[in-house]
């Protein structure tokens, strides 16, 4: 396996170093954690998973750590909780009929909220963001919850050099093929953001999309816990939540009948909170408009979406310049940005 897996990673545990040994990461301590195709997984084996098929990809993992899978087994599709649509990838491969990864193509529809749902199965090529940072000069960025690899892939395009983590297998390898095929040296690891397999002080930015505002209030509080640990001295996260005064935030609370938040359902924040908890854990931190009318919502997307959703993303972009000069529309915002930054106390 590549050398800096073995300089950079530490057991997710205690943090103690590695030593490879016969397809396994080993720590000091006697922790096991297989390597699979170069991909080390760093899963947490008696900690309570955030998504159910988590616990599939550190079985499958456990079972495929020596042999390098072939054809379709080397998709790892039983560990992504797509079932009922594993027989829709198998036909799109056989097909051969797309450029884009098939499994990319179905696990689309999470990219953004629902608005990929028309293109489940016929992505025609790889919807790529903006990432909202300065060009990067080889700094080391970490992509927290990464699944397919589209902001890595935007952030490595920036001049970054780019770690994508996230705690699904098949997410992870079709993340790698991506990358490879695009011609990217973008690194990857499965792992769970609560327990961080890096060493303290390593990245000089760490970045995540549409991944915390699935997980538990006190789970973000670990990860950011944990975030801060990985960030450089004037280090900085840059990390996607939602608010839960924007429009569309209301409609699902409302829905949901303002209930708690399940599973993996949507937990909404107000700005305030954001900024007290982010502060607290990592850093001075402000908080900018991601977008209005949903989650995910993203200008560079225009082009593959329905006239509706055409509308819908050019009023939000109008509204988000407004917001630059109106700072209280921010609070009104379905998405926004938490920046924030590392110093030293």
């Amino acid at each position: 396996m590549e050398q800096w897996y073995l300089d950079n990673l530490v057991c997710p545990v205690d943090k103690s170093s590695l030593e490879y040994k016969d397809g396994e990461l080993i720590s000091s301590s006697g922790r096991k954690y297989p390597v699979v195709d170069g991909v080390p997984v760093m899963l947490v084996d008696n900690k309570k998973p955030t998504l159910p098929h988590v616990t599939v990809s550190l079985e499958v993992a456990q079972r495929n750590k020596k042999t390098k899978k072939a054809g379709t087994e080397n998709l790892y599709l039983e560990t992504l909780g797509l079932k009922e649509k594993e027989s829709d990838i198998i036909q799109l491969i056989a097909s051969n009929d797309s450029s884009v990864d098939p499994v990319v193509s179905y696990i689309i529809a999470a990219t953004n909220g629902i608005a990929y749902k028309d293109l489940i199965g016929k992505v025609p090529e790889y919807p790529i963001p903006e990432l909202r940072l300065p060009d990067g000069h080889s700094e080391l960025l970490l992509d927290v919850g990464c699944s397919w690899g589209r902001w890595s892939i935007a952030a490595a395009r920036k001049g970054y050099t780019v770690i994508g983590l996230d705690p699904i297998l098949g997410s992870v390898m079709a993340a790698k093929r991506v990358a490879e095929d695009l011609g990217l040296p973008i690194k990857h690891v499965v792992g769970d953001a609560r327990y961080l397999p890096f060493q303290n002080t390593l990245f000089d930015h760490v970045f995540s999309y549409s991944v915390l505002q699935h997980l538990s209030k006190i789970d973000v509080e670990k990860v950011l816990w944990e975030i801060d640990r990985v960030l450089n001295i004037n280090g900085e996260s840059l990390i996607q939540m939602p608010n839960f005064l924007g429009i569309r935030s209301l409609q699902h609370q409302l829905k949901r009948k303002f209930r708690e938040a399940n599973a993996f359902e949507v937990r909404y924040w107000s700005v305030p909170e954001l900024k007290r908890v982010f502060k607290k854990s990592i850093g001075n931190t402000s908080v900018s408009v991601d977008c209005y009318f949903g989650l995910g919502l993203q200008k560079n997307d225009i082009k593959y979406m329905p006239m509706k959703i055409k509308i819908i993303i050019g009023l939000s972009e109008i509204l988000r310049k407004i917001s630059t000069f109106i700072t209280p529309m921010k609070y009104l915002a379905d998405s926004v940005y938490v920046r924030s930054e590392k110093k030293l106390q």
